[in-house]
């Protein structure tokens, strides 16, 4: 039950926000009564709380996932991988994406636990990509950097629903071309230096 609650939060949150989504829609899209919310999660903050810990993990499975995969190898191949592999992530979980947007972007936060863990994420990647030395000495440009990609990956993803029918394509087709379009403006800036 904990986990069918948790999924259909990650869903709801992700689709509404913190604050549009209620404790009522949770319980009615899982078949619950709220008392049966509550047990299992207490107030609607500890499951939120959950959910973003929750895609946090995931995330930074993932980067580890490209971490493994980049080591070494070219700054046009590192960028491939990311923008692959988060690109996937990102398109197979939506609700991930709209979450982060949220909590960032909106006037009424309902916390910082994504802030406490952006910034590790940031170093990681900036560290993997090779903007930086080492993960205590990441420089605000290469952190600007690390989220220039995430953010146009998200943005492509949190706007799927807008953004697809512009460019009159299914769902399949449009991975493709937000990946391609990705790598085309990203690759030459990040690898402009490479040899």
């Amino acid at each position: 039950m904990k986990a069918r609650i948790l999924g259909a939060a990650r869903k709801l949150f992700g689709e509404y926000g913190f604050h549009g989504a209620t404790t009522r829609m949770l319980a009615r899209e899982v078949g619950i009564d709220i008392s049966t919310l509550h047990y299992h999660w207490g107030d609607k903050q500890n499951l939120y709380e959950a959910v973003t810990t929750d895609i946090n993990d995931e995330i930074g499975k993932k980067l580890i996932e490209v971490e493994k995969k980049v080591r070494g190898k070219s700054m046009r191949t590192r960028l491939e991988v990311a923008i692959d592999v988060m690109s996937d992530y990102f398109f197979d979980y939506p609700e991930a994406s709209n979450l982060i947007l949220f909590s960032n972007f909106s006037k009424t936060r309902p916390d910082e636990i994504m802030d406490r863990t952006m910034s590790i994420y940031t170093s990681n990647i900036a560290l993997a990509m090779g903007l930086a030395p080492n993960k205590e000495d990441v420089s605000p440009q290469a952190n600007a950097r690390v989220l220039a990609v995430s953010n146009a990956i998200m943005n492509f993803t949190s706007g799927e629903h807008l953004f697809r029918p512009m460019l009159n394509v299914d769902r399949k087709a449009y991975i493709e071309v937000v990946k391609e379009t990705l790598k085309f403006i990203l690759i030459p800036a990040f690898a402009k230096n490479e040899s």
